[in-house]
C-alpha cells in the first residue's frame, strides 16, 4: 500500500470541506485511482469533475501517471482570467 498526500484548490477546497487529506492506495495506483478514493471517502468529493486537473508532486499530469508512496497529488479548479 502507499500514502498519498491529496491537496485541493480554490473551490475543490470549499467542495470537499478540507484543503488537504491523506489516502492510502493500492502500490502502482494512479491519479485516477487518487480520485476515485477520494471520492468514496470525502462527502462532497462527488461533486468535482470526472477529468480535473491533476498534478503529481508540483508538475501536472495525466489521470493515468501512477503514484508512489509519499507522493502528493493535487487537484486543481480551471483558472480563468484576463
Amino acid at each position: 500500500m502507499a500514502t498519498v498526500h491529496v491537496r485541493f484548490f480554490a473551490r475543490y477546497a470549499e467542495l470537499t470541506g478540507t484543503a488537504t487529506t491523506a489516502v492510502t492506495v493500492p502500490v502502482n495506483a494512479t491519479v485516477s485511482d487518487v480520485l476515485h478514493h477520494v471520492r468514496d471517502i470525502i462527502p462532497g468529493a462527488a461533486t468535482l469533475p470526472p477529468r480535473p486537473l491533476a498534478a503529481l508532486n508540483l508538475r501536472q499530469v495525466r489521470l493515468t501517471a501512477t503514484v508512489r508512496d509519499g507522493d502528493e497529488v493535487a487537484f486543481l479548479p480551471p483558472l480563468a482570467g484576463g
